[in-house]
């Protein structure tokens, strides 16, 4: 129990991925609001990051994001008796406490009137006026944040500052009496007590919850605080003494979900790739031998190490950066070798790399298991762990009993956290096949109850299918599955209006026209207009980026003679045309236009600004196979494609996929959609996408957003391998439909 003679630090996760830290402390509350102000102050300064962060009687409370890591037992020292006082004074200017002194100190000067002319003085037009003094006595503090120096705050010499500061000092805080307490840590004349906790003590609840008038920096809404964001349980546990360990069961289960799943040479490579180096797995050799013989991977062996390695060939750099000479057993090809050869890492990014590798998949691991994985000597593992804590991505702790401090990826001791608070709970069971096909029948809304309405439905489903191709004939029949009473008009809104864009993302090269020697018939081109053509749906928002996704740069081919050749060059040279002009401008017959733009849209090359461009060239398809029955219905026109429905709009050139900046924000875009198309996502699912952007790179996505708290890791669908996450509000409806 903490007293004046023993300080409890306490530390425990919130539901968004970051952590609580609460310093028990009956010290009263202006001792705490200064020792709360002073280690904001010094968070900030350490991380470059604003604390939420409130204070009471009994207790500090610091609310950190999912990016902060540090030691526990380093905080006591983060503030000394020397700078107690600057630190203080630095973080009081930004804290409601200076302002209200500062209003305060100005009506008892009477430089701001609370009467005047023998009426009230409007309590806005007092903080205006309050507002204006501050900018002609404390500039610094009323400029432009972008303008301001790098540093402290520069304080004047003003007599209103100064009596407002020592007012927040002396009255609101007891700066004196934080020097005493920091001085006692220092001299270790004070107990510190250090404790990571799975669920907030009963001693916490207080300042969890605590009212506005507890909270040290700007007034915020009370659900935007992050301390909300932390489930209390009703009562004392059931077992007070195990309130901070953790269940040795979740450990293994997420050590279980952590664990990599190699069912092909592919997945080995993404593996390798992942942690830089592995040692042999004698299961998976078949696969190792197959990516030898392939030149993507080779062992290496290193000075000083008895057991080889499995290298990935695109990684030979960094394992030359980290053990110097290296004996491969293959040769490196060429490829590997260009893409290494710009920009040679060093030793401790190699490092970086390879330790960060091997905590993705793996639960707590001490220090020696760890060396001996990577190979890494001590010293250079304890750096990178290093390196990484101070990135937010590693903690250390005392995880298992009798194993002593152990490391852990930030994501995975989270969920750990997660399932140890659940532990009395109904364990959270994964669910059958044919539950998780009901579910996407509904994620989908495909049944009655999950449909929607309207012009808006129409856009949430496109939004939810966009990149996924289907057949340009069956688009509609899908869309009207997913939307009541479906109305064609409501498609050609959303494409006409620019909302919504289609085209075909994968570039398959189509079949040109030739002669089948044993037929003695010209096989059907891809020119011709089909239903079976594969397109999709596009917010136009979004183009770029799946762009991207689905081509990774490449560029689709264009026919280099015939109507296809002279339709492109026509939209090149003159932008976006209408059907008509474009046979003004060819000179050429419907029919021929029709097969041109339809060759651009089996490339990936020409779109429309309406989808009854597409409905028209189907339609004069429909018609030219009815006029090649021996008998044509009388009435029948004699001219293909002389009339058509609708708007169509006019033809234009998709696109072309521009590089992505940030590679890692290319990979949680598509994360993002197939998390909002299947509501669960793992590696089966994504192997049915049509996608340029590597797994690897999605699963690292993936397990970044829930390092963030925005999506939950787990084992959520029965009989699927590898690593699981879902989204939240997906996890509502699997577990409805297991309760079923």
């Amino acid at each position: 129990m903490p007293t004046h003679d023993e300080i409890v630090f306490e530390r425990c996760f919130d539901e968004s991925g970051g952590m609580q830290l609460i310093v028990h402390a009956p010290l009263g509350a202006r001792i705490n609001r200064a020792l709360g102000l002073g280690l904001r102050k010094k968070f900030c300064l350490t991380f470059d990051f604003e604390l939420q962060a409130a204070a009471s009687d009994d207790a500090v409370l610091l609310s950190l994001g999912p990016q902060h890591s540090f030691p526990l037992e380093d905080v006591p020292r983060f503030l000394r008796s020397e700078n107690a006082r600057d630190a203080v004074r630095q973080a009081v200017l930004r804290s409601p406490m200076f302002t209200a002194r500062w209003r305060w100190n100005l009506n008892r000067s009477l430089a701001v009137l609370r009467r005047r002319g023998g009426r009230l003085n409007p309590f806005n037009i007092q903080r205006m006026e309050a507002d204006d003094l501050m900018a002609a006595v404390f500039p610094s503090l009323a400029a432009c944040q972008d303008n301001a120096p790098a540093g402290p705050v520069e304080i004047p010499d003003h007599p209103l500052v100064r009596e407002t500061m020592h007012d927040c000092l002396t009255e609101a805080m007891d700066i004196e009496g934080l020097q005493a307490l920091v001085r006692r840590f220092e001299q270790q004349a004070i107990g510190l007590h250090f404790i990571d906790t799975v669920e907030p003590s009963v001693l916490a609840h207080e300042i969890l919850n605590g009212a506005p008038f507890t909270y040290l920096d700007e007034d915020t809404e009370i659900g935007e605080r992050r301390s909300r964001a932390v489930p209390l349980r009703r009562g004392l546990p059931v077992e007070p003494r195990e309130l901070g360990r953790l269940d040795p069961a979740a450990i293994e289960r997420v050590r279980e979900e952590a664990a990599p799943t190699v069912r092909d040479p592919d997945e080995l490579h993404d593996l390798l790739l992942s942690l830089v180096v592995a040692r042999p797995v004698q299961r998976w050799r078949e696969h190792f031998d197959a990516l030898v013989q392939a030149r993507r991977a080779s062992e290496a062996r290193v000075p000083g190490d008895a057991q080889a390695l499995w290298v990935a060939s695109e990684r030979r750099a960094e394992v030359q950066a980290l053990f110097g000479e290296v004996r491969f057993s293959t040769q490196a090809p060429a490829a590997a070798a260009l893409a290494r050869s710009d920009e040679a890492p060093s030793a401790e990014e190699a490092a970086v790399a390879v330790v960060q590798g091997h905590l993705e998949v793996s639960g707590p691991l001490a220090m020696p298991e760890l060396a001996e994985r990577t190979a890494l000597a001590p010293s250079t593992a304890t750096i990178a762990l290093e390196a990484l804590r101070g990135r937010g991505f590693a903690i250390a702790g005392s995880f298992e009993p009798g194993e002593g401090e152990q490391w852990c990826a930030r994501r995975l001791l989270a969920r750990i956290h997660s399932y140890t608070r659940e532990r009395r709970r109904a364990e959270v069971r994964p669910v059958s096949q044919e539950q998780w096909q009901a579910f996407l029948a509904a994620w989908w809304h495909c049944t009655p109850a999950s449909r929607l309405q309207g012009r808006a439905g129409l856009a949430e489903v496109i939004e939810q299918l966009q990149g996924f191709e289907w057949p340009a004939g069956d688009w509609e029949r899908l869309l009207a599955e997913r939307v009541d009473s479906y109305r064609p008009e409501w498609l050609d809104d959303l494409c006409l209006s620019g909302e919504v864009v289609w085209g075909r993302l994968s570039l398959v090269e189509p079949v040109t026209e030739s002669e089948d020697p044993a037929a003695g018939e010209p096989r059907r081109s891809g020119r011709t207009p089909s239903r079976r053509t594969p397109i999709t749906f596009m917010l136009r928002g979004d183009v770029p980026w799946l762009l991207q996704a689905h081509r990774g740069g490449a560029v689709p081919a264009e026919p280099t003679a015939g109507s296809g050749r002279e339709v492109l060059d026509a939209l090149h040279t003159r932008g976006a045309q209408f059907h008509a002009e474009l046979q003004t401008v060819t000179r050429r017959l419907p029919t021929d236009v029709e097969e041109g733009l339809w060759d651009g849209v089996a490339r990936g090359l020409v779109t429309a600004d309406g989808f009854n461009a597409v409905r028209s060239l189907l339609r004069a398809r429909t018609r030219f196979a009815r006029r090649q029955r021996p008998h044509p219905r009388p009435g029948s026109r004699g001219r293909r494609g002389s009339w058509r429905h609708g708007v169509e709009g006019r033809w234009t050139l998709l696109p072309v996929a521009e590089p992505v900046s940030d590679a890692d924000d290319l990979a949680e875009a598509v994360a993002w959609q197939l998390l909002g198309r299947w509501g669960v996502v793992f590696r089966d699912v994504y192997t049915k996408e049509r996608l340029a952007v590597p797994w690897r790179e999605v699963l690292w996505a993936l397990r970044r957003l829930e390092a963030r708290g925005l999506i939950r890791g787990g084992h959520f669908v029965a009989g699927v391998t590898g690593e699981q996450f879902a989204d939240e509000a997906a996890m509502g409806m699997l577990r409805a439909r297991r309760a079923a």
